[in-house]
Order: C-alpha cells, then sequence, then structure tokens
C-alpha cells in the first residue's frame, strides 16, 4: 500500500544524505586514500544498514530464487558503478559528474512505463518533463571550462548512469514480489562481493593514508551513501518509479551542486541556477500529483503485480 507522507518522507531523507555525500566523496582521496579503497570502505557501509534493515523486519529474510535474483542483481548494478564513479571523480569535480547522473531517472522511467505499464496524470507528466529539462541544465558545461579535459569522464559517467538507471527500475519491480530489506540484504551482499576485485586493483605500492582523514572520513562519508540508499529502497517501495526516479536524480544532485560549489568557491552559471529552480519546482509538481491520485482512490496497480497476485 502506498502513502504519500511516507515515500516523500523517505525521498527527502535519500536526497539529504545522497546530496552531503556526493559533494563529500572527494575528500578522502584528495588526502590520500586511494578511489578503490574508499569503494571497500562503502560496501563495509552497508552493513550496518542493512542489519538495520533487517531488524525492523524482525529479522525475517526472503531466500528464495526470485528475491535472491533480483536483490544481488540490482546490488551488483549498484556497486559497478559506485566503483567507476570512483574512478571517475580522479579525472572530473564532483560538480560537473553528479548533474549528469541526474540523468538516470530517464532510464528508470522508460523502463517503469514500458514494462511496470506505470502512468501519471498531467501533473506528473508535467513535473516530468521539468525535470527532464533541468537535468540537462544541471548538467550544462560552460566553453573554456578548465576544471577538466578531454571525454573519457563522460563515457566513464555514462557507466553509473546507466547502471543506476537499470539498478531503479529492478528495485521497484522487486518491491512488487519481496520486502524493501531483503532487497537491501542482498544489495549488501553484492556490493560485499566486489571488494576482492577492488583490492586487486589497489597499488598498495604508492602512499596510502590510512589516519584520521583517509579511511574514516572516507567511513563518515559513506555511511551517508549506505543509509540513503536504503531509504531509497523504501521510497520505491511506497512510491512509484516514475515519481521517485526523477525526484531523487534531479535534487540530489541540486544538493551536490551547490555544497560543491561553495567548496571550490565557484559562482553557478545562470544555466545551472535555472536547473536548480527546476528540479525543485518538478519535484514540488510530482509530489502534488500524487497525493492527487491518492486522494481520488490511488493509482491503477501495474500489469506486472496484478498478474504476480494471481499467480498466487
Amino acid at each position: 500500500m502506498r502513502n504519500s507522507k511516507t515515500w516523500i518522507s523517505y525521498v527527502i531523507i535519500h536526497v539529504v544524505f545522497m546530496g552531503v555525500w556526493g559533494a563529500l566523496i572527494e575528500l578522502p582521496e584528495k588526502n590520500g586514500f586511494p578511489p578503490t579503497l574508499g569503494y571497500v570502505v562503502w560496501a563495509i557501509m552497508m552493513i550496518p544498514a542493512a542489519v538495520v534493515a533487517l531488524a525492523v523486519n524482525k529479522w525475517q529474510l526472503e531466500t528464495d530464487k526470485r528475491s535472491v535474483l533480483f536483490g544481488c542483481l540490482a546490488g551488483l548494478l549498484g556497486a559497478v558503478g559506485q566503483l567507476v564513479l570512483f574512478f571517475t571523480l580522479r579525472i572530473a569535480p564532483a560538480y560537473l559528474v553528479f548533474p549528469i547522473l541526474s540523468l538516470t531517472p530517464v532510464v528508470t522511467i522508460l523502463m517503469a512505463a514500458l514494462f511496470l505499464k506505470e502512468s501519471t496524470g498531467v501533473m506528473g507528466w508535467t513535473g516530468i518533463g521539468i525535470a527532464v529539462v533541468a537535468i540537462f541544465l544541471l548538467s550544462y558545461i560552460p566553453p573554456g571550462n578548465s576544471a577538466v579535459r578531454g571525454y573519457l569522464w563522460i563515457l566513464l559517467t555514462l557507466v553509473p548512469l546507466l547502471a543506476w538507471g537499470v539498478q531503479g527500475f529492478i528495485m521497484r519491480f522487486a518491491n512488487e514480489h519481496m520486502k524493501a530489506e531483503s532487497i537491501f540484504f542482498y544489495m549488501t551482499l553484492g556490493s560485499i562481493a566486489l571488494i576482492p576485485f577492488a583490492l586487486w586493483m589497489t597499488d598498495f605500492s604508492q602512499p596510502i593514508n590510512y589516519g584520521l582523514k583517509g579511511p574514516y572520513l572516507s567511513a563518515a562519508v559513506q555511511v551517508l551513501n549506505a543509509f540513503g540508499a536504503l531509504c531509497l529502497v523504501y521510497a520505491f517501495r511506497y512510491g512509484r518509479a516514475i515519481f521517485v526516479a526523477p525526484m531523487t536524480t534531479a535534487l540530489s544532485p541540486v544538493l551536490t551542486v551547490i555544497i560543491s560549489l561553495g567548496m571550490y568557491s565557484v559562482f553557478p552559471h545562470p544555466v545551472t541556477l535555472i536547473g536548480i529552480v527546476l528540479a525543485i519546482v518538478s519535484a514540488v509538481l510530482m509530489g502534488n500529483a500524487e497525493m492527487n491520485m491518492e486522494k481520488k482512490g490511488g493509482a491503477e496497480i501495474p500489469a506486472t503485480t496484478r498478474t504476480f497476485n494471481e499467480a498466487k
């Protein structure tokens, strides 16, 4: 059963956690802590979030093949995107990378509309359309920007963009068939599974900062991502992907951009400012559209869900 106040609350927490995380993720590496080890810390920080999720669910875990498949697939997609992101941020700053990553809802929305038959009213589609425009404006790079050179960083950014877009759809689809806590548990397993690969990629011959500004700072930053991801799973559980995806991925980069620009003492380009305003407007429209639909009796149950329930 969907509840607008519930899913919006999870969206807000997710946006705050992920927005702050995106702005601070570069700091440990700048202090001499390699991105591959940053990934290891992130995967480990997923464990306490998974423990909290299981505790909320009274330690009940679904172990059927469908649940394991959906959960691990979502986890692996998120982990691959995360690992590539760490390398991307070595050659491009967060205030350029994260706005482009906000294009992920385009993938999720298209898959949700195609496979889950999700739909919305005029206000909802207007909000989604504005969100897409905002995303492109947030992705604008002014001519002559000296913060990055070449196009490799754009190609690398496409990997987490696509991976997280598909992951959003899988989380939404999986929430129709299993509990959110089980989804997150298997997502954690998928993240941990890539730790050996990250360690293998680490150059231990180079100086590594193991002090407070290394792994400890990384842990403080990555725990935001872990619990933000948990909130996202719950948001997909109580809300519809066609709303949750654009709201989370449009608003989180807004906060990241604002914090990052402040840290780098850079005033945002007018195009970026317009994108920030439109992202906020789109979020308000989509939130109101969902609440209006609930007042009218709720949204139509997706065809995939009806089929699944009938089969049961």
